[in-house]
């Protein structure tokens, strides 16, 4: 086990949590399992640390009950690291050091729904072209499980910032967050071209932090046709480290847009959406020139 020095304060939270994930290696090891790499060799590879360092922090978590240790082969025996109930608690805290990171180390520390185009944070979302969403499951408008990745060719996954059924029910100063403004322009041109992107064997989701009650009461408003799905518990945002920032105590996404194949790969990244009507354009032309993925 690696030496650890004992915090004397048992009575502060601060102090007891970092007991269990001071250690930067095991906040990414929880970043990485939240990414769906579950596998030994396939942490050690994502992460570069020696495997003595591995297996003593995977142990520690394990022991701590942040992860799950569960075989998937018997000869030889092998196991997979899943986050349990406990893990994905931690979530909200690797947003947040993310959206510091963005803000405070990589930005200025100015609050913004958006980035700029040279932006690492803008590399990190067009990165994402290429690789598989892990399977996971939100909460749509009716309090029901849901895959975002639908069962058809391709899904377009706008994600946006928050957006309500009254006008009062803003955070205050939104208006004021560049890039913030603009949720009900976006899912109204998506719900003005559905059967368009539906013709070109697309699903629409709509994604956001907001609870599920909160979205039924806009997709009503607004007689959208298509779910709109809530992240609030940030397993999408942290399985793809999509960008956030905070108005009003919640981390929000920023507003982007993914197109993703049946297979759940990612074929395209939109980020930063500067022109809402265009960006849905350009998702529809994606789809409509992309070559139909594997069955």
């Amino acid at each position: 086990m690696p030496q650890r020095t004992s915090l004397a304060d048992a009575d502060c939270a601060i102090a007891q949590a970092l007991d269990v994930v001071g250690d930067w290696w095991t906040l990414l090891i929880v970043r990485d399992t939240a990414r769906g790499v579950h596998r030994f060799d396939a942490l050690q590879e994502e992460l570069g640390v020696s495997r003595k360092v591995l297996t003593e922090r995977l142990r520690l978590l394990v022991d701590a009950g942040v992860l799950s240790r569960e075989p998937y082969q018997d000869r030889p025996p092998r196991y997979e690291y899943r986050l349990t109930r406990r893990g994905r608690a931690l979530l909200p805290v690797l947003i947040a050091l993310q959206d510091w990171g963005d803000s405070w180390v990589m930005g200025d520390g100015e609050m913004t729904a958006t980035s700029a185009e040279a932006s690492k944070e803008a590399a990190r979302v067009h990165a994402l072209v290429g690789t598989r969403l892990p399977e996971l499951q939100l909460l749509d408008c009716d309090g029901a499980l849901r895959d975002p990745v639908a069962d058809t060719p391709y899904t377009v996954l706008y994600c946006f910032p928050g957006a309500y059924a009254r006008r009062d029910a803003y955070p205050p100063g939104w208006a004021q967050i560049p890039g913030a403004s603009g949720c009900t322009l976006e899912s109204c041109t998506y719900r003005d071209q559905l059967a368009e992107f539906t013709a070109a064997g697309a699903t629409v989701h709509g994604v956001s932090t907001q609870r599920p009650d909160e979205q039924r009461a806009f997709a009503d408003a607004e007689r959208l046709r298509f779910p709109l799905l809530s992240d609030a518990e940030l397993e999408l945002t942290a399985a793809l480290r999509l960008p956030t920032f905070r108005a009003a105590g919640t981390s929000r996404l920023k507003r982007l847009t993914l197109v993703v194949d049946r297979n759940r790969t990612v074929r395209e990244a939109l980020y930063p959406i500067t022109d809402i009507e265009a960006s849905v354009r350009a998702a529809l032309t994606v789809i409509r020139e992309a070559a139909p993925p594997d069955a």
